[in-house]
């Protein structure tokens, strides 16, 4: 009987703490640790963040061996044995890339540590989260808003980072990714409370100027916020 296949055992979330903005027109000061209530619709201040395979060759086999066979008539054709069919070469298909865009929303430790490590002392009251699932988001029309949910008025943008874990540094109308002519994308900075930066860079982005974005680059914005651009 033909031996038994060996069998295999088949093979299993936190809640966070929110931090949240402080007042209107303010200098930077310490999030408290307690719960806070706040009137209007001020920004926590931040100093902006400064700074294939090798295919192997084919074995030759082994020689074939001779093996005499009866002498043929002198009229029939002699016979000849058809060469061994080579090994079809496979190209591999570059996979379909459209132009459809998506975003990943996730809390970024990286420019979070960065971040810290420019700011003032006020700054030092703020945590990054112990708990922050990324959000994968469609680029939709021409248009993408970035900011925080004003609940005084209930106005949302379309990327809404007041959404537990809320970043306190991320103002209300914060930056805006635009579409291109060629369907790729830029990133426009609205004059925000603490900046946007690309790609871990020292400076921000200069306002309401836009500056063209590539697949994978990350665009940063409020206390540990991260927007990477991917293909869909």
């Amino acid at each position: 009987m033909p031996p038994t296949a060996p069998g295999y055992p088949p093979y299993q979330r936190h809640e966070s703490q929110r931090s949240r903005p402080s007042q209107i027109n303010r200098p930077a000061e310490p999030v408290p640790s307690e719960s806070v209530t706040l009137a209007g619709s001020g920004d926590f201040l931040l100093e902006p963040p400064s700074v294939p395979v090798p295919h192997p060759g084919q074995a030759a086999g082994p020689a074939a061996t001779a093996v005499p066979s009866a002498p043929a008539p002198a009229s029939s054709a002699t016979a000849v044995s058809p060469a061994p069919s080579s090994v079809p070469t496979v190209v591999p298909q570059q996979p379909d890339r459209g132009t459809s865009w998506t975003v990943v929303v996730a809390a970024d430790r990286e420019y979070f540590t960065a971040m810290m490590a420019r700011s003032g002392p006020d700054a030092q009251a703020l945590y990054f989260p112990a708990f922050s699932p990324e959000v994968r988001l469609p680029l939709d029309g021409h248009q993408v808003t970035i900011g925080r949910r004003r609940h005084s008025t209930g106005e949302a943008p379309d990327i809404d980072l007041s959404r537990a874990p809320e970043d306190p540094g991320v103002s209300h109308q914060h930056a805006v990714l635009v579409r291109q002519a060629d369907g790729t994308w830029s990133v426009v900075d609205q004059d925000s409370t603490n900046g946007t930066t690309v790609n871990l860079a020292e400076e921000s982005i200069r306002p309401y100027t836009p500056v063209p974005l590539a697949e994978g680059d990350r665009v940063h914005v409020g206390a540990w916020t991260t927007i990477t651009l991917m293909r869909a």
